[in-house]
């Protein structure tokens, strides 16, 4: 296809069907300018209705765009709209809209000549640039290469995951040091020591960095962490910190040690008496329901903190519904507790690689704690002295969320479990859904955490299967 010397200044004109393809197209492209062509936001109107993939992956796009364009006046939407990343410099978005645009002659008036004709006259304006053509249309390269218009295919292939829709949850310092002098060196801060209740509390003086947030987990490593602590307490000049439980070798949770810095963030959190909403997204086999069982049992059966644990996850399918099914309440939620049964499985798992979930008693004793609800039957409900444990959150829009958050009563944690990568509903985005809108309206709750897990623990095939696919 037709390349040139791609200048400093580039512009990378996106077609629908990139988009389609990668909904966090717009975040690929680093500090250089992203386009979008009117004709791209007719065809995505055009597309946004209806339940299959391309219609929710077309509201997915068309909700990106929306918040991007949310908080910006005319003269940034005419110059230019910053796209915030990660790491890095900020890239730019532009919308394309031409009012006398003429389609080439001799080609018909179509979508693709259109955007051809779109990407045509902004090369011709934009003289100090490289204006490239981005496409997986192949026909529509083709078309491109003849007309001698630099185009490229789109390779930058990527999952929409938990980080491109909600925060961290975390801030890692490699440089912090054991007792985090080299992360109060860095941040130009005073520091004194405290120790309260046997709590170890840092008060902290100075310029704060603005992404600290209540209830984050600040470290020096995700692996082999020598300095842990969970922010209590933020301003734009001081912060207290308060180390956390090592959960990795002596202390456990049900017989359960974390593996990384953000597993034993995840077990503090769910052990926090401070903390009543805990969000944990992760991609799958990251440990989130095993945690998170693990921890309802310490506090349920051993502490008696809690008198019962429910758990509810939405009841939507991956692919075609089998019809109803028959039995009562419990019963019918069954197919959908395959994850509550295989987590209570391995953690019933003695040594010898026994289990005692299939022993009577212990199903007896579990049942008399654990109940499984429906969520469409919890309105109304008031949950004292629970453990609310709501699976599958990515699949709840953010008022049935509210309505089952609002049920706490006194006593009462709530942990949401997660992952937008696994959205089954067709009517849900990772922008839309209601695990995204959780973890940022209680982002600065201080009696609120969230985690986003990294490593899957499952198997290396799982593993495997969440970076190659």
């Amino acid at each position: 296809m037709v390349r040139i010397d791609k200048k400093a200044t580039r512009l990378y004109v996106l077609d629908t069907n990139v988009l389609i393809h990668d909904p966090s197209a717009l975040y690929q492209f680093d500090e250089h300018e992203v386009v979008i062509p009117m004709t791209v936001l007719e065809e995505l109107d055009k597309h946004k209705n209806g339940i299959r993939e391309i219609a929710r992956t077309a509201r997915q796009v068309s909700r990106t765009l929306s918040d991007l364009t949310a908080n910006v006046d005319i003269d940034q939407i005419r110059n230019g709209i910053p796209i915030q990343r990660m790491a890095g410099p900020d890239g730019m978005l532009r919308l394309l809209c031409y009012r006398d645009l003429e389609p080439l002659d001799p080609l018909a008036d179509s979508p693709d000549n259109r955007i051809l004709a779109e990407t045509c006259r902004l090369r011709d304006e934009r003289t100090d640039a490289s204006v490239i053509l981005v496409t997986k249309d192949i026909n529509l390269r083709v078309k491109a290469a003849a007309l001698g218009v630099p185009v490229e295919d789109y390779l930058n292939d990527r999952v929409f995951d938990d980080s491109d829709a909600m925060i961290d949850g975390a801030r890692i310092y490699p440089d912090a040091g054991h007792d985090g002098s080299g992360l109060w060196d860095s941040l130009r801060v005073d520091v004194r020591v405290e120790r309260q209740d046997q709590r170890v509390i840092y008060r902290l003086a100075g310029d704060i960095p603005p992404e600290w947030h209540l209830g984050m987990l600040v470290s020096d490593s995700d692996n082999g962490a020598s300095f842990e602590a969970i922010v209590r307490d933020v301003g734009p000049k001081h912060a207290h910190l308060e180390l956390l439980t090592n959960y990795r070798h002596g202390a456990s949770v049900w017989g359960v040690h974390a593996h990384d810095s953000r597993q034993n963030f995840t077990l503090n959190l769910l052990m926090d008496d401070d903390i009543d909403l805990v969000t944990i997204a992760g991609s799958a086999g990251t440990g989130k329901t095993f945690m998170t069982l693990a921890a309802a049992f310490q506090q349920t059966l051993d502490s008696k903190r809690f008198e019962r644990i429910v758990f509810t996850r939405a009841p939507i399918t991956m692919s075609e519904d089998i019809g109803f099914l028959p039995g009562t309440e419990e019963e019918k939620m069954s197919p959908w507790m395959g994850a509550f049964h295989d987590n209570m499985d391995n953690l019933l798992r003695d040594e010898e690689g026994g289990s005692s979930w299939d022993n009577g008693a212990t199903r007896q004793l579990l049942g008399s704690r654990v109940q499984i609800r429906a969520p469409g039957f919890m309105r109304g409900r008031t949950l004292n002295d629970t453990f609310l444990i709501i699976d599958e959150a990515q699949n709840f829009t953010p008022k049935q969320l509210k309505s089952l958050v609002t049920r706490a009563g006194r006593n009462t944690k709530i942990v949401c479990l997660g992952n937008v990568g696994q959205i089954d509903t067709p009517y849900l985005t990772a922008n839309t859904c209601g695990m995204a809108a959780v973890v940022q309206r209680f982002r600065n709750w201080p009696y609120a955490g969230h985690v986003t897990l990294k490593s899957v623990e499952r198997s290396r095939l799982a593993l495997a299967g969440e970076e190659l696919l």
